[in-house]
Parts: structure tokens; C-alpha cells; sequence
């Protein structure tokens, strides 16, 4: 359903902002230098905790309507639980591409297959004390969605008018908001114009 708006969290009972790494999936993931070239892998968990500089997906899910899926973060999450999300994706894992990591979590947290992903940019970013460097995409799928029940909680399709409203009054992953400000601008949409936009978050 589009435009349905997510769940309402009141003041008492917005998410709060955290890094958890007790709470990451038992995973390996790749780990990069400042420069963005692999220099080995860690658990996901010494990952969170150390700060190290990892690599990680984004996929911006358009329907054939322009209307951009938003998804609801669950409250297990390893970092930023209950809050929304405007991007599919994830950590790259170990020996994992950027384009591998995102067709990989189209399947598993929206049950995506065989999308047609394009590339939009690179970026780093830091966020709670995380380091990443992100590649953002973006696909056209239309839904109805089978949602990974331990990451995802809910989502809906929504029209950039609405999207730009749940970043304004609702907690929203900050690096899933530049992604689709950056892919806005770019893209000379209205509803991305006017905001300050870096290379970096």
C-alpha cells in the first residue's frame, strides 16, 4: 500500500540512535583502508566494535510508479534497530563485490530476485563512530515484497513527496538519507533540491 505511513513512534518511544555489536550476525565481512582497498575481513561483531572501515550496499527500490519503498529496521538490528530505512542493502562480506552484496540483499530482505541494479555512486560516510564506504544503486521492482523477518518489520511504497515528510518527523538511517538526497539532486527532483549535500556524510 502506498503512502500508508510507517509506524508512529511517539517521543517515549523513538528508537534510539546505537551500535550493538553483541547483536550482529555471526558473518564475516570485508575490511578496507581509507582508500577504499581491501586489506582483510573481521566478524561483523569486532567490525562494530572496533570502528574498522568496512564496505556496504545500498539500494535505493523504485516501483514502475516512481514511488520509493521504505522499510522498517527491526528492533534486533546491529546498529540504528527500529528505525526506517529508504535503502535496501547491507555490509559486504568477505570476498563479496559491492554488486554481489546488493543483489544478495535484495533476495534476502525483500526476496528480490534477478533485479536489474544500477549503479548511482561511491561515498564514505561515519555514522555512530562506524566508518563505511557505500556504492549506491538503485532497481525497479514492484512488489508485493517477502520481508527477512529478522532485519525487516514492515515497509511500504511511498511517493518522494511523502518519503521527504517520514525523513522531516521520523528517525531515518542517516546514511540511507544521503543516499536518496545525493540520488535526488543528481536527478534534478524537487523534493531533493535545496539541501546540503557533501561527498561525505
Amino acid at each position: 500500500m502506498a503512502d500508508t505511513p510507517p509506524n508512529n513512534h511517539s517521543h517515549e518511544q523513538r528508537p534510539v540512535p546505537s551500535v550493538n555489536p553483541g547483536a550482529s550476525p555471526q558473518e564475516e565481512v570485508a575490511i578496507v583502508n581509507e582508500e577504499n582497498t581491501v586489506i582483510g575481513s573481521a566478524m561483523r561483531a569486532v567490525m562494530r566494535r572496533d570502528r574498522l572501515i568496512h564496505r556496504a550496499s545500498y539500494i535505493l527500490v523504485f516501483n514502475s510508479r516512481g514511488q520509493l519503498f521504505v522499510q522498517e529496521r527491526t528492533l534486533t538490528k546491529d546498529i540504528f534497530p527500529g528505525y526506517l530505512d529508504l535503502c535496501a542493502g547491507g555490509v559486504v562480506l568477505a570476498g563479496e563485490s559491492y554488486e554481489e552484496s546488493a543483489l544478495r540483499e535484495l533476495n534476502e530482505e525483500l526476496g528480490i530476485r534477478d533485479a536489474g541494479i544500477e549503479f548511482l555512486f561511491d561515498f564514505y560516510g561515519e555514522y555512530l563512530g562506524q566508518r563505511v564506504w557505500g556504492r549506491a544503486f538503485s532497481c525497479i521492482a514492484e512488489g508485493p515484497f517477502i520481508l527477512q523477518p529478522e532485519e525487516v518489520s514492515g515497509g511500504a511504497f511511498h511517493s518522494l513527496d511523502a518519503v521527504m515528510r517520514i525523513i522531516d518527523e521520523k528517525p531515518c538511517t542517516p546514511d540511507s538519507v544521503y543516499v536518496l538526497l545525493r540520488y535526488l539532486k543528481k536527478h534534478g527532483n524537487s523534493a531533493g533540491q535545496g539541501k546540503n549535500l557533501g561527498e561525505r556524510l
